[in-house]
């Protein structure tokens, strides 16, 4: 029998470092397996308590007794741990499990060994048949029952087993009775099947285990890509949202305050494409990490998007707020190493602070952007509070943006035409025209207004479509001589629409492509590409006259006129105000028209509005004028009886006069008749 024993010894000893090291990563749930049925554990410390008071009740042996006596101390300790340890499991403050795991083993080897000691007792102590019966009963049903319930940690459970049930082989085969001996054979067969229940059990139980932990894992994982911003490691937008509305309600019923900072990187488009996507990816891990540094404990930040990021600062008033903002913009400033390129970067934020800037969350937002608004309008590189103004103007924006998709189907444009004179001859040569929109709400809105907000919004190639169209109906009844100009915008040039609109249009009017001319701004030319360039040549092959307009007020007005062929340029009012007496407007006007007459392109003085202006224009040779001392824009009818009638500077000057004069004179009637009236 010792073989046996010591192979027994050798598999047990196996079995436990086998376990030791597949089960360290689940070991804390195996440990609370034991605890998890506090019932069971009861029910079999009740029975061996009982049983074995039975046997030294009936023996009257003071070493059975004693042993009883042993069991049940044992057996109410492991009970009252169990429901203790039960307890802290369910209000999930159970901690220190390994300590709990020792207990528990050596409570239940010690009861195990107990009975197995009571078993083997009363077979050496005694012949009584029934006392066998209850000793050895109490120690094959306990060892054939922890081999289930004890599978978790199988070092236990197999302890529990041998200690329960090698002390009664032993006094089986000691008794010398056959039968006995028999009975003490297949109760150590039975160890080995134990065994194997167990770790059978012990395998189901762990890959259960296993499973659980790998969907815990799967599931943390998904909330973590749910949540987390997979390039910058901070929080995305879904998770500050969610952060946003609970840190709302708990500071709203705190009155505490709540401040948002909505920042955007200033050009960062421009490191995409001058540098490559990756070192924007770069500089926005970079930047992830100075305003983490710079924030410290003091909110929370969150990757809004793109180059967005926003900050939460629970209890931060509108002071603090500012000068975390400053704190921030100073971090940048600093500069940022990102691989061989060593970058500056700007950036605009704005604040809103709740409860007073924000009734809920999601107003609280929205004032935080329109404050970022505001501050990129302002020239970016600053930090912009939210006041409700803000708010007032992002309605009205809103009014505007919503009005102008159906301001031309809705007929609310109107042209208006403003007359250029020839300074030679003194006729109208060019007539403007001029778009106003009488809003049915807003009332008169102003073009400076409006027509950004059309460009934005795609609106724009609509808008102008149907000022070619309505222009080019009002100038075909107009003397041959006489030209329109059109205002065009760079959205309308990317569309590429253009030139089939404008040709539309003067197939329909019958309007000579030579009559036309089309304005556009330095703008047009900023991005510098083949698409421009081939658009303006589509359009000069149309036969369109080409003017640059507003020249002087940008930064490259030379090149253009190297680079493309204009008709026309006109001087911006900006150089025509002071040129009384100012000489730097003096000089650049002159060189302006040496220029032009070097290029053999007429040039046109626009802001005309005295006659110190007019004259000076005369006297520099500038071929064209227009302004305010002549004309104001007219409306079509007016217009048309103007060139109809070949009115001339002169005339109009004086009409304009008299009409001021009748003006004035109605106006000083008006006020006299309400002080006859009292």
């Amino acid at each position: 029998m010792e073989k046996p024993l010591r192979r027994l010894g050798t598999q047990l000893l196996t079995l436990l470092a086998r376990a030791r090291a597949n089960e360290a990563d689940i070991r804390r749930p195996l440990v609370e397996s034991l605890y998890a049925s506090p019932t069971s554990l009861g029910i079999g410390a009740l029975s061996g308590f009982l049983l074995s008071i039975a046997i030294a009740h009936i023996s009257h042996d003071p070493v059975m007794t004693g042993c009883a006596v042993i069991i049940s101390l044992i057996a109410v300790a492991r009970s009252i741990s169990a429901i203790f340890y039960y307890r802290k499991l369910k209000s999930g403050v159970a901690r220190a499990y390994r300590r709990w795991e020792l207990a528990y083993e050596l409570g239940a080897w010690s009861y195990a060994a107990m009975l197995g000691v009571l078993a083997l007792v009363t077979l050496v102590r005694t012949d009584d048949s029934a006392i066998h019966m209850l000793s050895v009963s109490l120690a094959t049903g306990y060892g054939a029952g922890i081999a289930g319930r004890n599978a978790g940690r199988v070092k236990i459970a197999l302890g529990q087993t041998s200690l329960a049930l090698l002390p009664t082989v032993v006094g089986l085969w000691l008794s010398g009775d056959f039968g006995y001996r028999t009975l003490a054979i297949v109760l150590f067969v039975m160890i080995f099947a134990m065994r194997d229940i167990t770790r059978t059990t012990h395998r189901i139980v762990v890959e259960a285990l296993r499973g659980k932990q790998e969907k815990s894992l799967l599931a943390a994982k998904f909330e973590r890509l749910a949540r987390y911003d997979s390039l910058t490691g901070l929080e995305n937008r879904m998770a500050m949202q969610m952060r946003l509305r609970d840190l709302f309600a708990q500071n709203r019923r705190s009155h505490d305050a709540l401040s948002i900072l909505w920042m955007d990187l200033d050009k960062f488009k421009e490191v995409n494409d001058s540098l490559g996507h990756q070192v924007g990816d770069g500089l926005l891990r970079a930047v992830a990490e100075r305003l983490t540094q710079a924030l410290g404990e003091r909110g929370h930040i969150a990757r809004f998007g793109g180059d967005e990021f926003v900050i939460l600062c629970p209890g931060a008033n509108r002071t603090e707020a500012q000068e975390l903002a400053a704190d921030m913009l100073d971090a940048l400033h600093k500069g940022l190493r990102v691989g061989e390129h060593f970058l500056v970067n700007t950036a605009s934020i704005g604040i809103a602070v709740g409860p007073q800037d924000g009734r809920d969350a999601e107003e609280l937002m929205q004032h935080a952007d329109l404050a970022l608004y505001e501050a990129k309008n302002k020239g970016r590189n600053r930090v912009v509070s939210f006041a409700w103004s803000m708010k007032e103007r992002f309605h009205r924006i809103h009014e505007i943006e919503t009005g102008l998709r159906r301001a031309v189907a809705n007929d609310e444009l109107v042209l208006k035409f403003q007359p250029i004179f020839e300074v030679k001859s003194g006729r109208i040569v060019i007539c403007e025209a001029l778009l106003r929109w009488n809003h049915p709400t807003l009332g008169q809105i102003s073009p400076v207004e409006f027509i950004p907000l059309a460009e934005s919004t795609g609106t724009i190639e609509e808008i102008t479509h149907w000022t070619i169209d309505r222009a080019c109906e009002a100038a075909a009844h107009w003397p041959e001589d006489v030209r329109l100009a059109i205002n065009i915008s760079l959205a309308v040039l990317n569309s590429g629409a253009l030139p089939t609109a404008v040709i539309e249009a003067l197939v329909k009017t019958g309007l000579s492509a030579r009559r036309l001319e089309l304005e556009m701004t330095e703008s047009v030319f900023l991005d510098d590409d083949s698409h421009t360039q081939h658009m303006l040549k589509a359009l000069q092959q149309i036969g369109l006259r080409m003017v640059l307009d507003d020249f002087g007020t940008g930064y490259s007005s030379l090149s253009y006129l190297r680079s493309y062929r204009f008709d026309s340029i006109k001087i911006d009012r900006s150089f025509m105000t002071g040129i009384a007496t100012s000489r730097e407007d003096q000089a650049i006007v002159r060189a302006v028209t040496l220029m032009a007459e070097a290029l053999d392109m007429e040039i046109v003085a626009e802001g005309i509005e005295t006659h110190e202006q007019l004259d000076y224009a005369r006297d520099a040779g500038i071929h064209n004028v227009q302004g305010f001392l002549m004309s104001e824009p007219q409306s079509v009818a007016v217009m048309t009886d103007m060139v109809l009638r070949n009115v001339t500077i002169p005339a109009a000057i004086a009409a304009k006069s008299a009409r001021n004069g009748r003006v004035r004179a109605a106006v000083t009637s008006s006020k006299e008749r309400r002080r006859a009236n009292g």
